[in-house]
């Protein structure tokens, strides 16, 4: 038989034993391979010779095959120590066992067994060292045979499983484990003991549920590869899983921090804070959440220092379920009024500020009244545990965080109480940071909107449309400001701007400049003069040398007898104009590309102002940036959207309405849903669908600079007014327009033209090349002239100056028969 691969690997390799054959009279009859490679000599060189001869000098004193012999002959075994002789002249200590046989013939002969002690003395080293090892290691070790049976096991894994070596020798872990951990074990052993694949710190609880341990095996193999068995290592990790559980649950819980952190954020409506915190808790931390809030606290009302009296309900604001369901909906019953029975924890932890833990299903049932449906619903759910806490901010409580698990979910402990309480502190305090920002909000929007114009008016030719939308939750209010200014002859100023800035403040500086802008309108000045002399009163509009006024503006002046409209801003974003219908009723839009100039509060700045020629029926849209930027994007983008918005109006030549389109344009920045985010700026908007006066409104004439051109000019002016039935201002209107006429012939050298516009008033107009204004004064008993603009002052409705390209024109106004003065 040939020699397997790993043959040389056997322990009789490792340890050989020789074999000697003796005769009774200690000759050598047979000497094995083993003892010529152990002694040198080869079997034809010892056989026939005395045993004694190979032996060290001390051991030939007496023959020891004598000695041998004569112990068999009495019965006993011999065993015992000799020094041999190398063939090299060295000493070999070996140790031997012998027996008496008989051959054939019955002659008796001695058969011995030699081993070199030297390296049977390693190898009890090897085995004494294992032992100890296996006996003292801490960690739990067995053996198991190939049939998976434990043949071995050390003390520490006696003490693991509470057991005796009997109680598992010879059995297998089936029939001494549980059967939930048993098979798995068993599987795993089978694998290892087919494919020798080692298998590495295996977790599996332990016997008794309550701990767990790390398992490993390995496939056991003698020196010649076959295999024997399976060892095992086990380590109790108890500790070790339990710490690192501690630690991740401290990071799940530093985690939900962070998240709860992170979902309230900046918000600052009440609302949207609760419902964020409750969906924050859920399905992580709880399977049900609710929010529920003092009446105070969500209407922006100063809180009582007294806790809520018994029977007052509170306001489910927020809620969050891993579930739908109509259950569901009896328990959290969302945005409704929760009354609480005075006696239940829930009214208590209100009035305490302490947290209850509800631990079973019995506490839940005595939590309110006797049949109560939320409570009913809570245990159609298979809710076990659920924790209130109180939402407190400054010592007093605002509200009530609920929350709860079910089914097969383990309930909430101590440290569970601990933390929502933390997290219960920490939105109570964004709660109340919005219950007081939604006061000063709400007073800073009564003040914003009592400074807007509370009415609009309609000027002859013009319709006007206008929308101001405040910040959502979560920003404060601006400054974005419109105005509709009725002038002389018909005429409209058209204003928006925004003061930079939110709050109290920046609506005080908004109410300063409108007012300023109203006082200088009915001067009759350009746009861009306007524009300049706000500026120059910048440093008495801001609030103070700490906070300069900073402001957009754009301020458009229309006059419908001339259809001309004169436009100047102030740094402000460029006015749309929606053109008049075409041919197929749809309309176009462009933007009116203005002189930017810089923001009012900029010194040294140039205004300019353009003047556009409009069509009957276009729409002048003048806006603030809150329409049109979002964060993000490209304010470019914005200004699409709304030219988009606008002439979609008149698709398929449907009307353009002005109402429809203002409210159209303003559903760009109301939000529909939670997902959709709020505008970060309040928006005004500014519509005005211009076109002209009637027919035969306006009359306008030239006169040269001469005597008789007085007479001309009041024979026209008696003549129009009888033409547009109105002989009643023929007196009034012939005497003022020849004292202005007559004080332009005198003092300037060119033409002189004279204006008519009949609208919601008389207006009219004496324009000459000359560019100072005439002043009023009071002249002496004794002189001749001078009283033309006193005249005038006295008579007219109102009147003014404004200075022109080539001149100036002094206007007065009369009020027409049957309307007020």
């Amino acid at each position: 038989m040939s020699e397997g691969p790993s043959a040389a690997d056997s322990l009789l390799d490792t340890l050989p034993i020789g074999v000697i054959i003796l005769d009774t009279g200690g000759r050598v009859l047979l000497w094995s391979p083993t003892i010529e490679d152990m002694l040198g000599w080869s079997a034809e060189e010892a056989t026939g010779h005395r045993f004694v001869e190979f032996l060290a000098s001390a051991d030939r004193e007496a023959d020891p095959a004598l000695g041998i012999y004569g112990e068999l002959r009495r019965g006993r075994v011999w065993r015992g120590f000799l020094t041999a002789v190398h063939r090299d002249g060295r000493l070999v200590d070996t140790q031997s066992q012998a027996a008496l046989l008989e051959d054939a013939d019955g002659e008796p002969f001695i058969l011995a067994n030699v081993v070199e002690i030297n390296r049977l003395r390693a190898i009890e080293h090897d085995l004494a060292a294992l032992d100890a090892l296996f006996d003292s290691s801490p960690l739990a070790i067995a053996l198991f045979d190939e049939r998976r049976r434990f043949v071995r096991v050390n003390k520490a894994l006696l003490a693991l499983h509470n057991a005796t070596n009997d109680e598992l020798i010879g059995r297998t872990v089936e029939e001494v484990l549980p059967s939930f951990m048993s098979r798995e074990i068993s599987d795993v052993q089978s694998v290892v003991l087919e494919t020798g694949r080692t298998v590495i710190d295996m977790v599996m609880p332990s016997p008794d549920g309550r701990g767990a341990r790390s398992v490993s095996y390995g496939r056991l193999t003698d020196r010649s590869g076959k295999v024997v068995g399976v060892s095992c290592t086990i380590m109790d990790i108890t500790e070790r899983r339990d710490a690192v559980q501690n630690v991740e649950r401290a990071r799940q819980r530093l985690m939900l921090l962070d998240d709860v952190s992170v979902a309230l954020g900046d918000l600052l409506d009440v609302r949207k804070l609760s419902r964020a915190l409750a969906r924050a808790l859920v399905p992580g931390f709880a399977d049900y959440a609710g929010v529920m809030l003092r009446s105070e606290v969500f209407q922006g009302d100063e809180l009582p220092a007294a806790p809520p009296q018994s029977g007052v309900p509170l306001l489910q604001l927020g809620v969050a379920a891993g579930r739908t369901g109509p259950a569901v909906g009896r328990m959290l019953r969302a945005g409704q009024d929760v009354a609480l029975a005075p006696d239940s924890f829930f009214a208590t932890v209100l009035r305490s500020g302490r947290p209850h833990l509800a631990g079973s299903q019995r506490e839940l049932l005595a939590a309110t009244y006797r049949g109560d449906p939320k409570v009913q619903a809570a245990l159609d759910l298979d809710i076990h545990s659920l924790l209130c806490v109180p939402l407190s901010a400054r010592g007093i409580v605002l509200g009530l965080l609920v929350i709860s698990r079910a089914g097969e979910r383990e309930g909430f402990d101590d440290d569970d109480v601990a933390l929502t309480m933390e997290l219960a502190g920490r939105a109570g305090v964004s709660l109340d940071n919005a219950r007081l920002y939604a006061r000063e909000r709400e007073g800073a929007l009564m003040l914003q909107r009592s400074l807007l114009p509370q009415r609009v008016p309609s000027p002859p030719g013009v319709r006007v449309a206008v929308r101001y939308v405040p910040g959502s939750s979560g920003t404060e209010v601006g400054g974005d400001w419109f105005d509709v200014i009725p002038l002389a002859g018909g005429r409209v100023a058209l204003v928006v701007g925004d003061v930079m800035g939110h709050g109290l403040r920046a609506a005080a500086t908004m109410g300063r400049l409108r007012t300023a802008v109203r006082t200088l309108a009915p001067l009759d000045l350009p746009p861009h003069e306007l524009l300049r002399q706000i500026n120059d009163l910048a440093d008495d509009l801001a609030q103070g040398p700490e906070e300069p006024l900073m402001a957009t503006c754009v301020y458009a002046v229309y006059d419908p007898s001339t259809r001309t409209v004169s436009l100047a801003k102030a740094g402000h974003v460029p006015p749309l104009l929606v053109g008049a219908p075409s041919a197929g009723g749809e309309r176009a839009a462009e933007l009116l590309e203005l002189p930017s100039g810089a923001p009012l509060g900029v010194e040294g700045v140039h205004f300019e102002s353009v003047d556009v020629r409009i069509e009957e029926g276009a729409v002048l849209v003048l806006y603030t940036d809150g329409l049109v930027e979002t964060r993000g994007e490209d304010i470019t983008d914005g200004l699409a959207r709304l030219s988009g918005r606008l002439t979609r109006q008149t698709a398929g030549g449907r009307p353009f309405d002005i109402e429809d389109a203002c409210d159209d344009a303003i559903e760009m920045i109301t939000p529909h849903s939670d997902a959709v985010p709020a505008q970060a700026d309040d928006a005004a908007l500014l519509m005005a669908q211009l076109g002209g006066l009637p027919d035969d409104s306006s009359a306008s004439w030239t006169f040269p600079a001469e005597t008789l051109a007085v007479r001309r000019a009041r024979h026209e002016v008696r003549t129009t007014l009888q033409r547009w039935g109105l002989e009643e201002l023929t007196d009034e209107a012939v005497l003022l327009v020849s004292e202005l006429f007559t004080n332009a012939l005198r003092y300037a050298h060119g033409p002189i033209g004279v204006r008519m516009v009949r609208a919601g008033s008389l207006l009219v107009e004496v324009s000459d090349p000359l560019p100072d204004p005439p002043r009023e004064r009071t002249p002496d008993p004794d002189d001749e002239g001078g009283r033309g603009i006193q005249l005038v002052a006295q008579s007219a409705r109102r009147w003014g100056t404004r200075r022109g390209p080539a001149g100036k024109t002094v206007w007065f106004e009369l009020s027409l028969p049957h309307c007020p003065a």
